[in-house]
């Protein structure tokens, strides 16, 4: 079994100790390790102190401070091995992680683009644990978590890998299981275990999460209504939420132009959505003067919070899906490579500067793309059709992956129906809704 790791970092002490305990777990090493310094301003360079088993084995590199998902795109494409293991770098794999991965990966069928690892998360015995120590503890209940996931390559070059287009740690990690899922793969649960420590927080964190409910408007853009449903997602509170927001903004408009009757109705509507929210959070304990103080502030700020940045989300969500074609056909002489006359040599297969990227950025926004080529040289002596095919091959090596490769072995005078202009192999492409390049 080879792997690779990718480990997305913003420099968090944490990182070092999940390095030990991956150098120290029993098993079979993995191939290499990339770490993707994701820190929003580039400074001083990221110091990474590997553990003695992993030395010559780390690899640092720059992302580019958008998010865990582009930052996880630049790791595995980074990557040869045919088997991705994606960690967070806050958790700590148990002793024995390694020999349980081998065991998951050789237990998977064919079609299994990959394992999840069981997360524990450690909350405290002696008391109840805080609003916050819960929400992290439903990570050992959610599904598809890249705080513990190996993905197979081919799997992650079927679908593109992550969508950059999930800014935050909140569902990048759903939308890429419902793009396998719906590709025909399956992720299987696996028996290695990870911990994933709580951490501190301020007392604002959850308000900040609120910024997922923009993620969820596009959830909804990209995989429909039911995605939670599919994705094993709970649904939350955010109907709640903005019912209460509503009537807050009510009772401002009322009280605004003097209508105090329904300004006053609105306000004690708002006031029950609040405090019934405070209560449901303020239940479980534990009751200290500080969580206290810290739930009856964070329950008034959440509602508005959570319908800004679902409003917000729905704006763009619609502006995403409008202006982003499900898939893109390019020809491949002078537009994705070098134009070499009549090219049946792999080695003079050249990528013009910036396509890479530029590639990159359509695949991480969840575009398709096809290559479709005129190559009359097959019909004209010029080349043999498996010279033609190895120059193909080259172009995806250093390219793909593509969705799709067509070419045209036949002369102008040939008439034949897949000759660009003609639209024979941009019917014969999937998907069947496509834009030419």
């Amino acid at each position: 079994m080879i792997y690779d790791v990718v480990v997305p970092t913003t420099g968090r002490e944490s990182l070092d100790v999940l390095l030990a305990a991956l150098g120290a777990a029993d098993g079979p090493l993995p191939a290499r390790v990339f770490v993707v310094d994701d820190r929003p301003a580039a400074g001083a360079a990221l110091v990474v102190r590997p553990p003695a088993a992993l030395r010559g084995r780390i690899r640092v590199l720059r992302g580019r401070g958008a998010g865990p998902a582009a930052a996880r795109n630049v790791g595995w494409r980074a990557a040869s091995a045919p088997w991705i293991s994606f960690l967070d770098d806050d958790v700590v794999p148990a002793p024995g992680w390694r020999v349980d991965l081998a065991r998951d990966l050789s237990d998977l069928p064919d079609r299994a683009a990959g394992s999840q690892g069981r997360i524990r998360v450690p909350l405290p015995r002696h008391r109840r644990p805080t609003d916050w120590e819960r929400n992290v503890g439903g990570l050992e209940r959610a599904r598809w978590a890249t705080a513990d996931l190996v993905y197979r390559r081919a799997a992650l070059e079927d679908v593109d890998g992550f969508d950059e287009r999930f800014p935050r740690a909140y569902r990048e990690d759903s939308d890429l299981g419902l793009r396998l899922i719906g590709r025909g793969w399956t992720i299987e649960p696996g028996r290695r275990r990870i911990l994933h420590p709580v951490g501190t927080a301020d007392r604002w964190v959850s308000v900040r999460k609120q910024l997922g409910n923009a993620d969820d408007a596009l959830m909804d853009a990209l995989h429909g209504r039911d995605w939670r449903e599919r994705a094993g997602a709970p649904r939350g509170r955010f109907g709640r939420h903005a019912a209460t927001t509503a009537a807050g903004l009510a009772a401002l408009v009322a009280a605004g132009t003097g209508a105090h009757r329904p300004a006053a109705a609105a306000a004690a509507l708002w006031a029950a959505g609040t405090a019934e929210f405070a209560w449901a959070r303020i239940a479980p304990g534990p009751r200290t003067r500080e969580e206290l103080a810290t739930l009856l502030l964070t329950s008034a700020a959440i509602p508005p919070s959570a319908t800004l940045a679902r409003v917000r989300g729905h704006r763009r969500a619609r502006r995403i899906v409008r202006t982003t074609p499900e898939a893109v056909l390019l020809d491949r002489d002078g537009t994705l490579v070098r134009d070499v006359p009549y090219n049946g040599d792999p080695a003079l297969v050249e990528p013009l500067p910036g396509v890479r990227a530029a590639l990159d950025r359509l695949r991480a926004r969840g575009v398709r793309l096809g290559i479709v080529s005129n190559q009359s040289g097959i019909a004209r002596g010029r080349l043999t059709a498996a010279q033609a095919e190895a120059v193909m091959a080259r172009t995806v090596e250093l390219l793909g992956p593509f969705d799709d490769v067509r070419w045209c072995p036949h002369a102008p005078e040939d008439g034949c129906a897949c000759r660009k202009p003609a639209p024979g192999l941009l019917l014969a492409a999937e998907p069947p809704e496509v834009s030419p390049a």
